[in-house]
């Protein structure tokens, strides 16, 4: 009769969800949670879905914005956004931490603890390459990635903290090498994506591509003569875009002024003097207008009366 009692009380003490570390998966959630809005809308402004057609020229904590880190040959992977990535991370933390909140039962603790703690851990270290990258390669920041790197470090803080590990030397064997695997990749990764960067010129905008059609040639002479200018940083990707419109041989003709600091034949001064706030940023006839625009716009701008048809290989917005 006693061990009857004694395996039943066993079994319940089993049983028994772990209530003193709900809170802590309830905190999970919530910064996985703001890991994935903080993701989502980097993945969603990449992709066109959401954000004007416009670089921003400064930011939090001196950043200038988001552009130049998230157009830079690190912002991606596979030919998808690297948020992307990020965001099936924090969703996959998301879910490991609200299911054992579902379900408190062995079956289902155990592996979201563990997947949790190797997840975070990954997150982590990849994280710290990221910054790594944005302070000694890329030379700026991103107030959105610092973000990130702060959920990814909070979060395994919290994953260590979400439940009593039987084996702490297994917790330190699996993080340690985990850890290890995520460095060497990640750092492998960075090298690799950084080399055919040494062929482009420092501070040198990426190369224009598409051919000129007549009338974008004929549009560019129009802007110059009546004395147009267009506001650039070589990092910007909307620059970039805007130039594609015009194609190589007209974008030739037309003012180009660089805005960054860092940029070849910048002219910063001037930039400030004019208060730039976003790049590409058009001044026609006194007046600034950030923003890709689209040709026709420009020509009507400045009474180009000819149909402006966009450059070869780039599409009219």
């Amino acid at each position: 009769m006693t061990s009857s009692r004694l395996s039943e009380r066993l079994s319940t003490q089993r049983r028994r969800p772990e209530s003193g570390h709900r809170w802590v998966r309830v905190v999970m959630a919530v910064l996985a949670t703001i890991g994935v809005i903080d993701t989502g809308s980097i993945t969603l402004n990449k992709w066109g879905v959401v954000g004007a057609l416009s670089c921003s020229s400064h930011g939090f904590f001196g950043c200038n914005g988001c552009d130049k880190v998230l157009s830079s040959a690190w912002g991606s992977l596979f030919g998808q956004p690297l948020s992307l990535f990020g965001l099936l991370a924090y969703t996959a933390m998301l879910v490991l931490a609200v299911v054992p909140l579902v379900a408190q039962t062995p079956a289902v603790l155990a592996p979201s603890r563990w997947g949790a703690f190797v997840l975070s851990t990954a997150m982590a270290v990849f994280s710290l390459v990221l910054v790594g990258v944005m302070a000694f390669a890329i030379r700026d920041c991103c107030p959105f990635c610092i973000l990130s790197a702060l959920l990814s470090l909070s979060l395994l803080v919290l994953s260590l903290m979400q439940g009593d590990w039987p084996d702490r030397g297994q917790v330190v064997f699996r993080g340690i090498l985990v850890a290890l695997v995520v460095a060497v990749l990640g750092l492998g990764w960075a090298a690799a994506v950084n080399r055919p960067a040494v062929l482009t010129a420092k501070g040198a905008p990426i190369p224009v591509t598409s051919v000129s059609t007549p009338s974008t040639l004929a549009l560019a002479d129009k802007l110059t003569a009546s004395g147009a200018v267009m506001y650039t940083a070589y990092w910007c990707p909307h620059c970039h875009e805007q130039k594609e419109l015009f194609g190589k041989e007209a974008t030739a003709r037309l003012k180009v002024v660089e805005c960054a600091p860092d940029g070849q034949n910048s002219q910063a001064e001037l930039c400030q003097t004019k208060k730039i706030d976003g790049y590409p940023t058009w001044e026609i006839n006194g007046t600034l207008d950030s923003g890709v625009k689209p040709l026709q716009k420009l020509a009507n701008l400045v009474g180009f009366n000819q149909l402006v048809t966009p450059a070869t290989g780039a599409a009219l917005n």
